[in-house]
């Protein structure tokens, strides 16, 4: 039977140079310009949906027709980027797992 060749000793220092306060989270800090921007964009593009959907179905007077679909394609690019960033936004301030402010890019 081989003698084993390791040996352990205690270290001499129980510090380790780490305190518990570095791995701690900061609170959450809630990036207002770009949630400002989410609402901005998310009522922006609603608006001008209705209004495309107004000037598709006629509505709106045939004359404005020819700004039909350049408004409800610039409505829904707006929308969905507004949309889902003010989703984010909301499900974050209610708290539910999996959600958190550090999720919405900040615009500094």
């Amino acid at each position: 039977m081989a003698k084993d060749a390791t040996k352990y000793h205690r270290m001499a220092r129980a510090d380790d140079g780490f305190t518990d306060l570095q791995f701690r989270k900061p609170p959450p800090v809630v990036p207002y310009k770009a949630i400002c921007l989410a609402v901005t964009l998310f009522l922006g593009g609603s608006l001008l949906i209705v209004i495309g959907s107004l000037l598709l179905t006629g509505y709106i007077d045939s004359k404005y027709s020819d700004r039909t679909w350049p408004v409800l394609i610039l409505g829904v690019l707006m929308f969905i980027p507004g949309s889902y960033h003010v989703h984010l936004a909301y499900y974050a301030w209610k708290g539910y797992d999996g959600y958190n402010f550090e999720d919405i890019p900040e615009f500094d």
